[in-house]
């Protein structure tokens, strides 16, 4: 569920009011931190140095977005897009890199998601660093869905599947 309301952010797109982007900006930021304390336990056997990067990046990810919907309610709207345009993005692109390596790693959810995850984030990736060249295209901005379909996808399928019940089982469990 907290992957879902980690993208309520994007409501505030659709408002002027400081109150709505600051809550939608704040229980945004709040899931994110969430999952990633969540994941944090279960991607920690399999690799310590890349879960704690993965953590580091989604606590940094979610402070950025409560202190832009802050910002914004103070009346600073313009820092908000910037903070989510020049700052925001690169801790999501490091945290989702991460994210679906120790998923991989882990074989917490069937591979394929973790695959797409990658292929997502390669994508994001490249209309990123085309955009430091102010390069963009409607076909290009589309490839952004690939990431928002998979976390929903994933999300839905956590809900209702949930983790892989062998991978959450220790090797030297005794039974």
């Amino acid at each position: 569920m907290f992957i879902l309301t980690a993208y309520l952010m994007l409501i505030a797109e659709a408002t002027d009011s400081a109150a709505v982007v600051f809550l939608v900006d704040a229980v945004s930021g709040l899931s994110v931190i969430g999952i990633a304390v969540l994941l944090y336990p279960m991607f920690r056997p399999s690799s310590p140095i890349a879960s704690g990067i993965y953590l580091g990046a989604r606590v940094l990810e979610g402070a950025i977005m409560i202190a832009a919907g802050t910002l914004f309610l103070a009346g600073q709207t313009g820092v908000r897009s910037d903070l989510y345009e020049h700052v925001h993005i690169y801790c999501f692109i490091i945290g989702a890199a991460f994210l679906y390596y120790l998923l991989y790693q882990t074989a917490l959810v069937p591979r394929f998601i973790a695959i797409w995850g990658f292929v997502a984030v390669g994508f994001l990736v490249l209309t990123t660093v085309l955009s430091w060249f102010d390069y963009g295209s409607p076909w290009l901005d589309a490839t952004l869905v690939l990431m928002i379909g998979n976390e929903v996808f994933m999300a839905i399928w956590l809900m209702a599947r949930g983790f892989t019940a062998t991978a959450l089982v220790p090797d030297d469990a005794p039974w």
